[in-house]
């Protein structure tokens, strides 16, 4: 006998931007089918944040640490760059490198993702200014 699944899809292209959760519970085997079982799809409208959405322990932090992870990627893939090259030019070990690219951030903070740009040739600024919220927000512009 089956038990109930959920699954949740994010869209790509926005991180967190639409969520789609699919809430599929097969009937008992003991029953017949009188019609055919479909699935329904429920659509949530996201935060803007996978990581707020999914609730997790500072969802900013986490957000800012997978764009700069993304950026991170891009440039690599785009330099057509081996992993252990990719290593040799941020001062980490091949093993590291793959962590990275696969989004398996947990051992870099913000600041060494930031610190790996720079050694890529890219140029990182962090502007810092008063907000009008009770609590500010961190933000990532790629240019």
């Amino acid at each position: 006998m089956r038990s109930h699944r959920n699954k949740t899809k994010y869209t790509a292209g926005g991180i967190g931007r639409l969520r789609v959760v699919e809430d599929f519970l097969p009937p008992p085997a003991n029953l017949v089918r009188q019609n055919n079982h479909k699935k329904k799809a429920r659509i949530e409208e996201g935060s803007g944040n996978v990581f707020a959405d999914l609730g997790l322990h500072n969802p900013e932090h986490e957000l800012l640490k997978a764009r700069l992870t993304l950026q991170i990627h891009k440039i690599v893939k785009a330099r057509g760059l081996t992993q252990t090259q990719a290593g040799q030019l941020l001062g980490i070990k091949q093993p590291h490198v793959s962590a990275l690219m696969r989004n398996r951030v947990g051992n870099f903070s913000i600041g060494r993702l930031i610190v790996f740009l720079t050694a890529l040739g890219q140029e990182v600024r962090i502007t810092v200014k008063p907000t009008r919220k009770p609590q500010g927000e961190m933000s990532v512009v790629m240019r």
